[in-house]
């Protein structure tokens, strides 16, 4: 039979003011034609397993196969290269060894060919020296010919639209289009996520596998999916964030179109190596920053798949709450327990109806019943079947009830009392301007029965696993709270801090600044720092503790000593002039005796800062995300209680406080238990005045230590500082001290 030609229209198009890259993906995922470059007919190969589906599902356009080394395959003509073909190739599928396929996307690319997918394996997810130059030499093609490129190293696309499913899967696909987009690296996993999700009804319009990404990343697809108006939530698997800003561009226009983004990401990232050095990059691990500035963004991050499974069903099926009231019916008191535990645990709870729903449901349940939220209306229901409904309508109707959740999960079989009450609740929910929400406690499997009738109930939504619910809901309500537009924050601030931070950093030698010109930056960018200066000898110290005031604490100054306390250089409560004279020389000798010989640059005498609390307020650049502040309980005990946050820098003074009230720290703050309140100001202003200096230093400074910040009633200070510079003695020192521990590279499948 003769391949088929393009006949087909293109359904939508992107606007004319969308950017090459949205009409590039659009090129990619409604092609006029397909090319297979490799096509061959030995049994089960990719080429062949690809074709099949594309001839299976009925794509539309043309199909053609290429190999030079055969005139027919798969019962088809095949055309020995793109000036065979009967017209110019569009999408080109390769196919071909990794030591061919650049020059297949340069020869695809001279034809006419406006996208392709790379299959091929064997380039940047190996190691060795012959896949990183095929590798650097597919990147370079890829730019200068423009091709939309998907790969290497992935495993096919879905356009549901155009029933093109480029990929090798052989479970079976529904080819219907549907408001789900999904976009990843792993091609494994991206199916699975497509099978499941279909599996549950929820239908799949875009699934594309990007592997290696030498052409569109994740965040290109992201873009496109926001532009289309077929897609409602956007689902993404991230083994990296390689460009920062594009991915929070992004995902801002994805939450400006009011479409989520639910994001599956693995792993700590290798940034922050060299802030390992200080506790703030100790903390800051790379899924903890993603959260502070995805999230921040409309980023939901899920933990697992099976939580990514609920939360997209709940987010393609409930309609946005208005806020975060919770009801709930059960037909059982056990269930009822379990309900409100599994709510309290993230901070969500049920309120009781309102006074005129109370007085209907304690008329309809009788004498002595107890009108609870959640509503168990087990006995009641048991004499008479119709008060189950009616209590349902009672809860849906409720003004004061912002989400209704209901305890019980689709028939595996044909039952015809729970598919009448099933049918019954989705039309109130078609009706009502609220969620409602089927929950089953347990993970129930669908039969065919089930999936059948999932169809028929378009405006419930239906979660498995009580945990997963209570988390999926949770960001339904999250993200419903956030504002459509996220503003951008620049630095303020001022020239003579900027000026201050070239001429430091320019003089900078070694892994970190000493705390001398730590403070000097620190005090430029507005941050209060304690009175104190820095001494040569003995009698210098006790001047300047003089001049200062008892009491005093005595530190050592070296830009080789990170951490100063653990090798005895910091010394406290110096009352008398004899005592600092000690202290001088008893940190000295200390210094002298390490081995390495640091360089020793004198002795810090400080007033010692009497304080109500000890915060830590830290910086760090983690290679992902880019620069990301922290906040909270400090002091000794920072790695035992790690009451921390993280927020993206820069930050304004709003953004700061509302860094600070998501700690403990910040709870003490305010005034704890009859405390008086402590002077947030200042630390207000240490917030803002670091982020700046973390935005204003870009890739030059990994991190930012100041621990403690002690606080009061009438002031804050910084009393010790630590800045860590983004260079190779910084990154040296690094790798000396995690000799040994081994790190984990991505892949593609």
């Amino acid at each position: 039979m003769d391949a088929p030609v393009s006949t087909s229209p293109r359904p939508w198009s992107p606007p004319p003011d969308a950017s090459d890259v949205v009409k590039s993906i659009h090129a990619m995922l409604h092609p006029r034609n397909i090319v297979v470059v490799g096509a061959t007919d030995k049994p089960g190969n990719y080429a062949e397993r690809i074709w099949n589906n594309l001839i299976k599902y009925g794509y539309e356009g043309g199909l053609f196969p290429v190999n030079a080394k055969r005139e027919s395959v798969w019962g088809v003509p095949c055309y020995k290269d793109f000036a065979s073909l009967p017209e110019p190739p569009d999408h080109v599928l390769v196919l071909v060894p990794a030591r061919l396929a650049v020059q297949v996307i340069r020869d695809a690319a001279a034809s006419g060919a406006r996208s392709a997918t790379i299959v091929t394996s064997g380039f940047s997810e190996l190691q060795d020296e012959e896949s990183q130059r095929l590798a650097a030499e597919l990147q370079q093609a890829v730019r200068e010919t423009g091709l939309a490129v998907t790969g290497p190293n992935c495993l096919g696309n879905l356009s549901a639209g155009e029933k093109l499913f480029t990929n090798i899967d052989d479970r079976a696909v529904t080819m219907v289009q549907g408001p789900v987009a999904i976009a990843g690296q792993s091609g494994a996993i991206v199916m699975a996520i497509r099978q499941t999700l279909e599996d549950r009804g929820v239908g799949i319009g875009y699934m594309v596998t990007t592997g290696n990404e030498a052409g569109l990343e994740t965040t290109d697809l992201m873009n496109y999916f926001v532009v289309d108006p077929s897609i409602r939530v956007i689902v993404v698997y991230l083994e990296g964030v390689r460009n920062t800003k594009a991915f929070r561009d992004a995902c801002k226009a994805a939450r400006a179109a009011g479409k989520p983004v639910i994001a599956l990401k693995l792993g700590a990232s290798e940034g922050g190596r060299a802030a390992a050095m200080a506790h703030t990059g100790a903390l800051a691990g790379s899924i903890e920053t993603f959260d502070a500035i995805a999230t921040r963004e409309g980023v939901i991050r899920v933990q697992n798949l099976d939580q990514l499974i609920e939360t997209t069903e709940c987010f393609v099926h409930a309609v946005t709450p208005k806020g975060n009231r919770l009801a709930a019916v059960t037909l059982s008191g056990g269930k009822r327990g379990l309900l409100i535990d599994a709510f309290d645990a993230v901070g969500l709870n049920f309120a009781p109806p309102s006074p005129g729903i109370s007085a209907e449901l304690g008329a309809m349940l009788g004498p002595g019943s107890i009108v609870g939220n959640p509503l168990d209306a087990g006995f009641a229901a048991v004499v008479d079947p119709t008060v189950y409904m009616r209590a349902i309508k009672l809860m849906i109707d409720d003004p004061d009830t912002d989400i209704v959740i209901i305890d019980a999960e689709l028939p595996k079989a044909p039952h015809e009392l729970r598919e009448r009450n099933l049918r019954r609740v989705n039309d109130m929910a078609g009706e009502a301007s609220k969620p409602v929400i089927y929950v089953s406690a347990m993970s129930i499997g669908f039969t065919d029965y089930t999936k059948e009738l999932r169809q028929t109930l378009p405006h419930v939504t239906v979660l498995q696993g009580l945990d997963r619910a209570v988390t999926a809901i949770k960001s339904l309500i999250d993200y419903a709270a956030l504002p459509k537009q996220v503003p951008d924050v620049a630095s303020s601030s001022k020239p003579s801090a900027r000026a201050t931070l070239e001429k430091i950093l320019k003089q900078a030698e070694g892994a970190a600044l000493d705390e001398v010109d730590s403070k000097k930056l620190l005090k430029a960018y507005g941050i209060p720092i304690s009175k104190e200066a820095i001494a040569q000898s003995a009698i210098e110290a006790i001047k300047i503790a003089k001049s200062i005031g008892f009491p005093v604490v005595a530190k050592v100054v070296s830009p080789d000593i990170l951490h100063k306390s653990d090798i005895g250089g910091v010394m406290l409560n110096l009352t008398t002039p004899a005592a600092v004279g000690k202290a001088f020389a008893d940190i000295t000798a200390r210094v002298k005796k390490l081995k390495g010989k640091p360089k020793l640059e004198g002795i810090l005498i400080a007033k010692q800062v009497n304080a109500d609390l000890e915060l830590v307020i830290g910086a760090s650049l983690d290679a992902e995300m880019g620069p990301v502040v922290l906040f909270g309980s400090g002091g000794l005990d920072i790695e035992l209680m790690k009451d921390v946050a993280l927020a993206g820098a820069p930050l304004n003074e709003a953004d700061a406080r509302a860094l600070i009230g998501r700690t403990k720290a910040g709870v003490k703050i305010k005034g704890y238990r009859g405390k008086p309140a402590l002077h947030e100001a200042s630390a207000v202003k240490a917030l803002v005045g670091l982020s700046n200096l973390i935005s204003d230093a870009g890739q030059r400074i990994a991190s930012i230590d100041i621990n403690p910040f002690l606080i009061n009633p009438k002031t804050g200070v910084a009393v010790d500082a630590l800045i860590v510079l983004n260079n190779e003695a910084a990154r040296q020192s690094f790798d000396k001290s995690t000799k040994g521990k081994s790190t984990k590279k991505g892949g593609g499948h």
